[in-house]
């Protein structure tokens, strides 16, 4: 299970290799950093208790129910948490394309342009 401080690394080497790395992300990559080392130990005490998803609860009434498991819950809750902050770094293909913006459509367009003007020449 990956502490923070790894965490911390392994988003911002993605982030650099994504080419949306700025000095300035460092405080959201440690958010970032935190709520992942937080899902890891809910992911590990989930798998422990048996990875069930439900589980058996009883009320203060004394009433028995079939609950979603708490741990599987703070994982959903984690890993929703972190879905925000990856798109924010750009590490999401829809956050990829906010953060560059046109300049990435008019790649695209100079490759297709390219690509239609060899085919005009060959044929």
């Amino acid at each position: 299970m990956p502490a923070k401080g790894t965490w911390k690394k392994r988003i911002k080497k993605a982030c650099e290799e994504a080419g949306t790395y700025s000095p300035e992300f460092d405080y959201v990559i440690d958010t970032l950093a935190g709520i992942m080392e937080n899902r890891d130990k809910a992911q590990k005490q989930f798998r422990d208790f048996g990875s069930n998803p439900v589980v058996m609860h009883t009320n203060k009434a004394g009433a028995t129910n079939i609950v979603k498991n708490p741990a599987l819950v703070a994982v959903m809750d984690c890993d929703a948490q972190a879905l925000a902050y990856w798109r924010d770094l750009g590490l999401t293909p829809a956050g990829l394309k906010k953060i560059r913006g046109d300049a990435a459509e008019a790649e695209r367009e100079s490759a297709l342009t390219k690509a239609l003007k060899e085919m005009s020449m060959n044929g």
